[in-house]
């Protein structure tokens, strides 16, 4: 593995889209394509990167929006983080696992020259898996804590005395305490 470099096992004609194209089209393109993200290049410039999620994301916040209105560089991340095509496999997991990312670019000399994935990696080397896994894990349990902490903050709990008027009525945690809706409406 230690000679192995992203360049042997990049996917070296990454699915692409321009900067201006929309949503609409970036979504009916991961379809066709069957990919879960795009990266979006200026000729062969990488500026910017848009997955699945971005445009769930762009679809529920900007619902009032139409997807054909919004250009792909409008909701893609300002920073990315990337690979270079001599990296060592071990280097770029290791990146992997810092950005919290399953798909980086790679650039050579400025220029984008492919792209690899926790699967392409694994695709090559199967006893990695623990490692990626890892990733995976890491990803997951964040994901996890992030929708506790929510449903701790907003989980109806039957019925009982509201900690901040005193009446009794349907509870919600909010802020640590136990309160009643219009309680925690006026919060």
């Amino acid at each position: 593995m230690q000679n192995i470099i992203v360049a042997n096992i990049m996917t070296q004609n990454p699915i692409i889209v321009t900067p201006d194209t929309n949503l609409l089209e970036c979504a009916k393109k991961m379809v066709r394509k069957r990919v879960g993200s795009l990266l979006i290049a200026d000729k062969k410039k990488l500026v910017g990167f848009i997955s699945q999620k971005d445009i769930l994301w762009a679809l529920i916040k900007k619902s009032k929006k139409d997807l054909s209105t919004i250009k792909a560089i409008d909701i893609s991340p300002k920073k990315i983080a990337t690979l270079n095509p001599n990296m060592t496999l071990k280097e770029a997991i290791k990146k992997m696992k810092k950005s919290k990312f399953e798909r980086l670019p790679v650039i050579h000399d400025k220029e984008l020259v492919g792209m690899v994935t926790s699967k392409d990696i694994l695709n090559f080397n199967p006893e990695l898996y623990p490692e990626l896994e890892e990733l995976a894990k890491i990803r997951e349990e964040t994901k996890k804590l992030k929708r506790i902490k929510k449903v701790q903050e907003s989980v109806s709990i039957n019925e009982g005395t509201c900690e901040e008027c005193g009446n009794h009525n349907l509870l919600y945690r909010f802020n640590g305490m136990l309160i009643c809706d219009s309680c925690r409406n006026a919060s």
